[in-house]
């Protein structure tokens, strides 16, 4: 039989499915004819190799090539995993040196500063008024806040009433500020603030209700001095600053105009006092005492000053600041009955405002370290401050006094300029020794400069 014939006699089927890669995947089905028998083609008799042992062949090595690429993809998965561990965990050991850091750099140190009153005269409202009739009075402040954004504990002494507009604006001898007044204060910074003085009965109950209103909700540490009702006045403000907790209260010895009740201003009696500095003793670790009094326009410390401070020390005070007279007073380091070390400011003088007299217009930050550890306070500073008004020669002979204009403060050192362009007829060397000897009359005071703040 012919080969050709032979090629007739088979039946060859093949499954037309295909791989992704184009190879078939199963062998080639061949159909024999059994009656057919097939001559030995091959003259050497060697045995010829099948088609499906070939295919076979190449389907092994398919799965052979899967179980390898698999392989591959395994280890390069476990090589980066574990490069990645390695990775964060050199991560984490760079970042302990830096928590380590932050934990070296946690606060020594609390800083509590105090600065005199803020007096809204008719000229700073005037100054304060805007085109549109509202009121911005923080121009007149902005040199001061650099010195309050480096402190902690701000203390700031509201000396006049504000509560608004239905009680109609009006600077001395009887006060009312608008709303933006105590915005102003709180927006340069301070985060303790007094409101009780002896003007803040100037209108009666309802302007004292507004002046506490106006600090109703506010982001501050305390607010003490003035009340609303009995509640209110029997409350020690109390307050934490980085792991040192203070407690404050505040008394006036005098108001201007007759108080209808017992709780519109904290009027001090040495009973009183010596209860509730005692309770606030025992649940703070300073103990801060706000104190109205003195005599207006005088740099000596008067008797009553000087017999209260005792009771305010013996009762267990920490620090007095003291404001009313207007002027800057001596500072005098006490010994209360517990042993304790009180400071005592006995007056703080001015702060914003526009009277006439230059020793009312010096004044400065009273600067309070606190040991965070301790709790002690260390040995105090004064940065001087000036407050600054323009007027001429001849408004300032016929006391012109709205003439005034152009309000700022500065820091004393930095002042001969502004100086220069007053009425007062004085330089910042005169005005620095001056307050040096003040306030260094009975405790040492070390003076600084704004740059050493």
């Amino acid at each position: 039989m012919e080969s050709n014939d032979l090629r007739n006699r088979f039946k060859i089927t093949r499954d037309d499915h295909e791989s992704s890669s184009g190879q078939s995947l199963e062998s080639p089905e061949i159909v024999i004819d059994e009656d057919i028998e097939l001559p030995d083609m091959n003259t050497k008799n060697q045995p010829k190799k099948s088609k499906k042992n070939t295919n076979r062949k190449r389907f092994i090595f398919i799965i052979i090539g899967i179980l390898v690429l698999f392989i591959g993809i395994f280890c390069y998965w476990r090589f980066f995993s574990v490069n990645n561990v390695a990775h964060n965990n050199n991560a984490t050991q760079v970042q302990k040196p830096e928590s380590s850091n932050k934990q070296q750099q946690k606060k020594t140190t609390v800083r509590l500063v105090a600065t005199g009153d803020m007096i809204a005269h008719d000229t700073v409202l005037a100054e304060g008024k805007k085109a549109d009739g509202t009121y911005d009075f923080s121009p007149m402040l902005a040199n001061m806040k650099p010195f309050f954004d480096k402190s902690d504990v701000n203390f700031c002494n509201q000396a006049t009433p504000a509560g608004g507009e239905s009680f109609g604006y009006s600077g001395y001898p009887i006060f009312n500020a608008p709303i933006e007044w105590p915005r102003a204060i709180e927006g340069v910074g301070c985060n303790v603030i007094n409101i009780g003085t002896n003007h803040t009965n100037d209108k009666g109950q309802g302007l004292v209700d507004a002046t506490v209103a106006a600090w109703d909700g506010r982001p501050v540490l305390a607010v003490v001095g003035a009340n609303r009702n009995a509640e209110e006045q029997a409350k020690i403000r109390y307050f934490e600053k980085d792991g040192v907790k203070f407690a404050i209260v505040a008394y006036s010895t005098y108001s201007n105009t007759p108080i209808s009740n017992s709780f519109a201003i904290n009027m001090y009696d040495a009973i009183t006092a010596k209860t509730q500095i005692s309770e606030a003793r025992n649940n703070a670790d300073v103990v801060i005492v706000s104190m109205r009094w003195g005599t207006e326009y005088s740099s000596d410390i008067n008797t009553l000053q000087d017999n209260i401070a005792q009771e305010l020390s013996d009762a267990g005070a920490d620090v007095v600041l003291g404001h009313g007279p207007h002027v800057l007073e001596p500072v005098k380091k006490l010994k209360g009955l517990n042993g304790r070390d009180t400071y005592v400011w006995f007056s703080l003088g001015n702060f914003l405002n526009t009277q006439i007299e230059t020793e009312a217009l010096i004044s400065g930050f009273a600067i309070m370290d606190i040991d965070v550890e301790s709790k002690q306070i260390a040995e105090p500073k004064f940065m001087p401050i000036y407050m600054h008004y323009e007027w001429s020669a001849a408004d300032k002979a016929s006391n012109n006094l709205l003439a005034r204009h152009n309000l700022a403060m500065y820091p004393l050192d930095q002042a001969t300029e502004p100086i220069s362009r007053s009425q007062l007829g004085t330089t910042v060397e005169e005005q620095t020794d001056r307050v040096t000897k003040l306030l260094n009359t009975y405790t040492p005071i070390k003076i600084i400069e704004s740059n050493q703040y």
